[in-house]
Formats: C-alpha cells, structure tokens, sequence
C-alpha cells in the first residue's frame, strides 16, 4: 500500500508536495478507483498519498457570471445527481453521476476522479465532453486550462503531469433551447460498469435541430464525438427517419472491442439502439423518464463537529501521527494502521467485526459504515481518514439494549439468513430511514443497490426495511 499519509490543508500544499514527490505522489479524495489500484499493485511506486478532502470550497457546484458551470475537485457523484443547477442546466451529467454505481460508492467517488481515471466506460466523461467541458490544472507553475476533447491521450492516460492537481471541471451550461440525455447499457442495473453510454444533447427550434453534440463512451480508446451523426442532424427536422439514419451514422464512430463481457458486434449494434433511444427521448420530452426527482443518496447533513474538521483540518501526517477519530460515540487513537483501509482498521485495530469483509473491491456493500454522516464502503477508504472524523458501524446503531428499528424487523420479518451480508442491509437501511422517514419501495430499492446477498433473500430485507419506515 502506502508509506505515507497526509491530510493536507490547501491546494498550495497539496502541489508543493507533489512538484517534490511526482510519480510517488497520488492524490486520494474518494479513493474508489486508486485503493483497489493500488491493492491490485496496478500503481506501482505509490509511496504517498495527498488527502485533499478537508481543503476547504473544493466541494462547490457554481455558475459563474458568464452562464458556465464549475465543478469543484471534491464534488462527488451524488452532488451532482442531487444538485438542482446540474439537474435543470447539464441534464446528462446529473443522471451519468446517478448511474454510477450504488450510494455508497457515489458518496465517495469525486467527478474530478472519474474524469482522471480515464477509463473510456467511466460514465461522466461522457456527458462532460458532449457539454464542451475544461479542466483546470494547478501546480508550483501555476494553473493551465485544458479541452477535455484534448485531455486524453488514450486508455487512462491523460495529458497530466506528475505535479499537478484537477481543481476545477468547467462548460457551459443548457440554455432554454438546449435539451439533453445519458444513457447507459450495463449487465445489471447498478453497480456495473458500461457496455456502451451515450450522451447527446440538441439546440431545438421547434422540431428542428440547431445543432448536436452525441458522445460515446466504452466504444472506443478514448470517449468520442459522433461527428457523422451531429453533422447530419444540423438543420433537419427531428423525425424517425432522421433519427435512425442519425442512429447509423453513429455506429461509424464506434470501434468497440470483445471482452468477456460483450462482443465487438453486440456493442456496435448497441451504440445504435440507445443512440436512436436517446434521440426519441428528447423528441418526445421524455429524456428524464426513469430518473427519481429525489435520488436515495444515503447521506444526512454532516454534524458541527466534522463540518468544524472540514474547516481547520489541522494537518497531519501519517505514521508520525496517531489516527484520532469518534466511533459510535467513543473516542479512540490508533497507533497503527495508517496503511490500511478504514475496514481493516476497524476490524483488526479497533476490534470492531460487525463491519465485514466481502469482496473489498466496493461491490457487496457487507462494510458499509458511516463516515460524518454518509453512508460509504469502507474497503474503499483509507485508514487515515478516520482521523477527525465521525464514523458508526453497525455496533452503534442500537441504544443501550434498544435496537434500531431496522434491527428489530430483520428479526421479526426473518430477514437474517446466512447472516453475511446482513451488517451492510442493516447500515443501508437505517441511514435511508435518516434520510426518508417513509420511503417508498422503490427507494427501498435503490438504497440497497450497493448491498450483494448471495442468499437471493431480498424479498425479506425490502419487506422488514418497508415495515421499519412504519414504525
């Protein structure tokens, strides 16, 4: 893993170190991507991380003066699918970020990470370059201004150096004539990474396009535009037959490979049936069918005391420092650890084995805990963040002898089977019950999108969540 841990305080620090430590040096905010990375030794000679999470407005969604919206370094998946400036001005973006993933994850993972990664199936670049998207990069040099369409060199390779650092993701927002979509193809509904995504977005006069902007991603070494496809559209009238030759011309900008999870040809005719798909959609206004107006986001505001460690993080460092952290209430300072996961730490360190560990790659959800107020996978989070912060397992949510309301209806409904997964249903429930005292089934569903029961019991466990919102 990792040698060194540290919380840093600025963006000035945090470039400092890395124009010292270069290809040593990662950057960590949500950590989804680079600790299985890391764990896997796909990053070789990672001896520091750099912890940006407690500097202070990297987590802000704006529009500026000039009608352009910024997306700040911290702003995390569910921020965007939340927000009501990206639901209502950059449509595709909020429901991509939706469609990362589960809560969890989309509680941790940053935009900012997505973009870096450079996967070309990670869902918002899609929807970033169909909007015209820059990215801003600063080191000791001072900052640059890069076109995400230049931004990429190829199969998560990107034009950034060592010592720089994303600060800020940037494009113009939708005007009233401007409507959009995303639209994934997945192998299940959640928590699955694309076969093939596409997002488009047309200038409208009346039932003719202006112009169009269609990108698709996993289709290609680098998420592309469907330059055939747009250039035909401008001018014409948005009916079915322009629609499925606008749908053909695409598949000309796809040259997707066979994997173990689809063939060349399955995703070249996919690329087709949602290109067409989408182009319906916003024909018929029907873009945002399927969308909740209020996403489950298993979250609640933070509490004084973290927002207060957001502000004054006191930087620290790691293993020169102890972790410091609050645990289901109680105080507690490791020594050791730093170089784990919060799972491990929890476990092996703070003793705590009701948070288990399934496949610690971020998809079975059994080590779902709280981290200041959200709900996260904590095989996916560095040990160190622990320090300052508020956290709950599943040994925290009963009051003295008296058990949480979900607690109580896994027994009563027999929702226990093997036991396993249970920890992780148990946290997802109890937090969504936080967050929607009454939820509906589908939010039910949704909430528990992130939790795996090998069981195939999940009758019983939405049934004792469902009659726990009752009580």
């Amino acid at each position: 893993m990792w040698h060194t841990y540290i919380n840093a305080a600025s963006v000035e620090e945090t470039v400092d170190i890395l124009s010292k430590e270069r290809e040593r040096a990662r950057v960590v905010a949500g950590g989804t991507d680079l600790i299985l990375e890391l764990e896997r030794g796909a990053r070789k000679g990672i001896e520091t991380l750099i912890d940006v999470t407690r500097i202070p407005n990297l987590d802000q969604i704006t529009l500026d003066e000039d009608d352009v919206i910024h997306i700040g370094a911290l702003v995390t998946h569910n921020d965007c699918a939340a927000s009501k400036l990206i639901r209502s001005r950059a449509y595709p973006l909020a429901r991509a970020a939706w469609e990362v993933g589960a809560p969890q994850i989309r509680n941790r993972g940053t935009v900012a990470g997505n973009v870096i990664t450079a996967s070309p199936a990670n869902d918002t670049i899609t929807p970033l370059m169909a909007l015209g998207a820059k990215v801003t990069l600063a080191s000791t040099r001072g900052t640059r201004v890069v076109p995400l369409k230049r931004f990429y060199l190829g199969v998560r390779k990107t034009v950034m150096e060592p010592d720089e650092m994303l600060v800020d993701i940037s494009f113009p927002a939708l005007t009233k004539s401007q409507r959009g979509t995303f639209i994934k193809l997945a192998l299940r509904r959640a928590q699955a990474i694309s076969l093939v995504n596409a997002a488009l977005i047309l200038d409208l006069k009346g039932d003719t396009v202006k112009s169009a902007s269609i990108t698709l991603g996993a289709v290609t070494p680098i998420i592309t535009h469907a330059a055939k496809a747009e250039k035909f559209l401008a001018g014409k009238k948005l009916n079915e037959k322009n629609i499925i030759a606008a749908a053909d011309l695409a598949v000309k900008s796809a040259k997707p490979i066979t994997d173990v999870r689809g063939s060349a040809n399955y995703r070249s005719e996919m690329a087709r049936v949602i290109t067409r798909r989408g182009l319906t959609a916003l024909r018929d206004g029907k873009q945002q069918t399927g969308m909740p107006k209020k996403p489950v986001l298993l979250a609640v505001a933070q509490s004084e005391n973290s927002k207060t460690q957001s502000a004054k993080p006191g930087m620290a460092s790691f293993p020169e420092n102890k972790i410091e952290t609050t645990i289901n209430g109680k105080k507690f300072e490791f020594s050791s650890g730093h170089d784990k996961t919060l799972l491990r730490l929890l476990r092996e360190e703070g003793m705590l084995i009701g948070t288990k560990e399934g496949c610690a790659e971020g998809e079975c959800g059994a080590c779902t805990v709280y981290l200041d107020g959200k709900a996260v996978m904590s095989c996916l989070v560095p040990a160190p963040r622990a320090h300052r912060a508020e956290i709950v397992t599943v040994e925290g949510l009963a009051d003295g002898d008296t058990l949480n309301p979900v607690q109580k209806k896994f027994i009563e409904y027999n929702a226990v089977q093997c036991g396993y997964c249970i920890p992780g249903f148990i946290m997802s429930g109890a937090k969504l019950l936080e967050e929607k005292p009454n939820p509906t089934r589908s939010e039910i569903e949704q909430a528990i999108t992130g939790n795996l029961c090998r069981c195939t019991g999940y009758y019983k466990i939405v049934q004792a969540i469902e009659e726990a919102g009752k009580l």
